[in-house]
């Protein structure tokens, strides 16, 4: 499947002017908000009608502003899951799911309703109201609804933003398991990189409403410019590497990057399997000696690749640690007291770092 989208569109003082293509798998729009995600999804979905361009999926032109053609939502067959769920309150979850099938052209026994039920973990709550889920539970629902409408591609606009951590925490690993197992294509809006790391094949960066840069998530991911769309409490690396090792009486991985190792806390993991590594700038201390006596137990040795100060008093230290891209946000006082600058030997003491496999 791909869908290509070439349109320019006006909200208010805010212009959307975005050139994107997206194919199997998970593509997520990632930035920061007010980037111009949402708008993206809402054309795609048929909600917003754009002012000037075209769409177009596998060779159907679903708008053009030229020929003044526009397929209504309905005739789309997206399946569309929004920030909250928007189950109807005076249906039980299994006459919600049933919405879905009114629009799938199926009967009920054609489809696959059961996977779907149990692939999501829904099938205990079906004689339930809405009033009676948890956050997580209806978004699960939601998803099952849409899925139940057998779209031809799946648009979720930051289906988790609305949840608390522990929720998150909780409805991530069925967003794993509804990629791994529909097949169906999936727009993802997000400006999580945690959810974008764990989720996505292909990630396209938006920036003040046109597309900063796309590609495969891996890479993009990777490059230290990435810090750059995401916000303060998120920035940090995202490194790829591979599953080494596994200490299953300390709940250790050993994951091996280009150039050093990471031991990561892990309640699991198969060596051999590709990993992601996410480690906050904010967790990361810089040294010009090799410190002793510490409780960190990743400290990589490297030399300073750039420094970005900026305006609120902190620096964005790039550090090569043998071809991985280590950032750490530290305070321009402390650069000026370890006269940092680009090629200087560093050590950096890693607090804390989380692993995302996929």
């Amino acid at each position: 499947m791909t869908l290509l989208f070439d349109v320019k569109h006006r909200l208010g003082s805010f212009t959307l002017d975005a050139n994107l293509s997206t194919g199997k798998g998970v593509t997520a729009l990632f930035g920061r908000s007010g980037s111009g995600k949402t708008s993206v999804i809402r054309i795609i979905a048929g909600l917003t009608k754009p002012e000037h361009g075209r769409i177009e999926l596998d060779g159907e032109v679903l708008a053009d502003s030229q020929k003044r053609l526009l397929v209504p939502c309905h005739k789309r067959r997206f399946g569309y899951v929004f920030q909250e769920a928007r189950l109807f309150p005076h249906l039980t979850v299994e006459q919600n799911l049933h919405y879905g099938w009114r629009f799938s052209g199926k009967t009920a026994e054609q489809t696959e309703s059961a996977k779907i039920i149990d692939m999501l973990g829904i099938g205990d709550l079906l004689k339930r109201r809405p009033e009676k889920l948890s956050g997580g539970e209806k978004q699960r629902v939601a998803i099952g609804r849409a899925l139940l409408s057998s779209p031809r591609l799946l648009l979720m606009d930051e289906p988790l933003a609305a949840l608390d951590e522990a929720r998150k925490a909780e409805i991530i690993p069925y967003l794993e398991r509804l990629r791994d197992e529909t097949k169906i294509p999936i727009i993802y809006v997000s400006h999580s990189v945690s959810e974008v790391s764990r989720l996505a094949d292909t990630i396209v960066v938006m920036k003040d409403g046109k597309v900063d840069v796309a590609g495969p998530a891996a890479e993009i991911l990777s490059r230290p410019t990435f810090s750059t769309h995401l916000e303060r409490r998120e920035a940090g690396s995202i490194l790829s590497g591979r599953v080494a090792a596994f200490d299953t009486t300390h709940s250790l991985a050993s994951i091996e990057l280009t150039g050093v190792t990471l031991h990561v806390p892990a309640p699991s993991a198969a060596v051999g399997k590709q990993v992601r590594v996410h480690i906050p700038a904010r967790d990361v201390m810089l040294a010009t000696v090799k410190p002793e006596g510490l409780s960190a137990l990743n400290i990589l040795q490297g030399h300073i690749a750039e420094i970005t100060l900026s305006d609120d008093g902190m620096a964005m230290v790039q550090v090569d640690c043998g071809g991985d891209i280590v950032l750490s946000r530290i305070t321009s006082l402390s650069v000026e007291r370890l006269a940092l600058e680009p090629g200087k030997p560093i050590f950096a003491i890693v607090k804390s770092a989380a692993l995302d496999p996929y």
